[in-house]
C-alpha cells in the first residue's frame, strides 16, 4: 500500500531544497529521507529527482509529481483544521440551573445574546430555588447567591461577581412611621421578609465604618419570593432587604429608597458552580466565559450621611 508519507517527504525535499534542510525541519534523518525518496522512485517507475553534488532537480515526472504531492499536503492540513474548529466550535446542549430571581433579572436577559452568538447550542435552564445534585441530575453549571463560597463541596466554582443587599422602603412607609437615624430605629418600622420560624427573621447589617448591628423582627409579611417581597415593599406593607440587581429600577425611580444609608447586609457572590474542568465541551465552556462577562450588572451604593 502507498505510504502517504513519501508523498509529504518529496514535498518538503523538493520545497527546502535538499535533503538536509528537509531533515531538519521534518525532524527525519537525511539518509532516511534519501532512501524513502529511492524506494518511492522504484516504486513508481520513474526517477523524480536529478542529483548532483550541488543541487537537486524535478525531471518532468517529477514537476508534476510534486504539485500533486503539494496539495495532498495542502488538503490534510486543511482536514486538521476542519477537526480542530469542530472541537473549538461550541455546539450540543448546555444544561443549567438559577434561582428564580436569578434568572427573572439576570440571566434570562442575557441568555438570548449568547444564543445568537453560537447558533448551534441549546440551552435547557431549571429556574428553582432548590439546591442541585449536579453529577446525579446531570447538570453542567448551576447559578447560586453565597456568601460563602465554601459549602459547594467539591464542586469548582467561578466568582462572577459580587452581590449587594439593600435596606429599602417606600417613601410613603418611611413619611407614615418616620426614617430610621441609626440601627436602633429600625426595630419602629413594619418589614417583610423571607419565611422564618416561629414568624420571626433576623438580618445582619453592617456600618460604615465595619460595625455590626443584628436587627431581630417579626415580619408583618413572609413570602419565600424576592419578587413577590419586592411588590410588597413598593405598596408600603414594610421594609425589606433585597439584591440590587433585584430592585435597581424601582430605586431610579423613587418606588422604593434605601432605608439608613450606609448599613447593608454583608456582600454575597454570584457562583457558577460546576463539577469538573477535566473534559469540558467547548459549549459549556464557552457559557462559563459568556457569563463571566456578562453578570456584572450595576449596583446600588447608598451613600452614608
Amino acid at each position: 500500500m502507498q505510504d502517504l508519507n513519501d508523498m509529504l517527504f518529496f514535498a518538503e525535499v523538493v520545497d527546502s531544497g535538499g535533503f538536509a534542510a528537509a531533515g531538519r525541519g521534518l525532524g527525519v534523518p537525511k539518509s532516511k529521507l534519501s532512501r524513502r525518496i529511492s524506494e518511492l522512485e522504484a516504486r513508481l517507475g520513474v526517477r523524480l529527482l536529478q542529483r548532483t553534488t550541488r543541487k537537486l532537480s524535478l525531471t518532468e515526472a517529477g514537476e508534476i509529481y510534486h504539485r500533486h504531492c503539494v496539495a495532498m499536503r495542502e488538503q490534510a492540513e486543511a482536514a486538521d483544521e476542519a477537526v480542530a474548529r469542530v472541537q473549538s466550535e461550541p455546539r450540543g446542549t448546555v444544561r443549567v440551573t438559577c434561582p428564580v430571581t436569578l434568572a427573572q433579572t439576570t440571566l434570562g436577559p442575557i441568555l438570548p445574546r449568547f444564543l445568537a452568538a453560537h447558533p448551534q447550542v441549546r440551552i435547557e435552564m431549571q429556574v428553582t430555588n432548590r439546591v442541585v445534585d449536579l453529577v446525579q441530575e446531570g447538570v453542567d453549571v448551576a447559578l447560586r447567591v453565597r456568601s460563602n463560597p465554601d459549602d459547594s463541596g467539591s464542586l469548582v466554582v467561578k466568582n462572577l461577581g459580587p452581590t449587594l443587599g439593600v435596606l429599602v422602603a417606600s417613601p410613603q412607609l418611611l413619611q407614615r412611621f418616620g426614617a430610621p437615624a441609626s440601627p436602633e430605629d429600625l426595630r419602629d418600622l413594619p418589614t417583610v421578609a423571607m419565611s422564618a420560624a416561629d414568624g420571626r427573621a433576623s438580618w445582619r447589617l453592617v456600618g460604615p465604618r465595619g460595625e455590626e448591628f443584628e436587627l431581630q423582627h417579626r415580619p408583618a409579611y413572609t413570602a419565600d419570593d424576592l419578587h413577590v417581597l419586592k411588590l410588597a415593599a413598593v405598596q408600603g406593607a414594610g421594609m425589606s432587604v433585597l439584591p440590587d440587581y433585584l430592585c435597581i429600577d424601582e430605586v431610579r425611580r423613587g418606588l422604593l429608597v434605601p432605608v439608613l444609608p450606609g448599613w447593608a447586609p454583608p456582600a454575597a457572590k454570584v457562583l457558577a458552580v460546576f463539577p469538573s474542568r477535566r473534559g469540558m465541551v467547548p459549549a459549556v465552556r464557552r457559557f462559563l466565559d459568556f457569563l463571566a462577562e456578562s453578570v456584572k450588572g450595576e449596583r446600588i451604593v447608598p451613600q452614608a450621611a
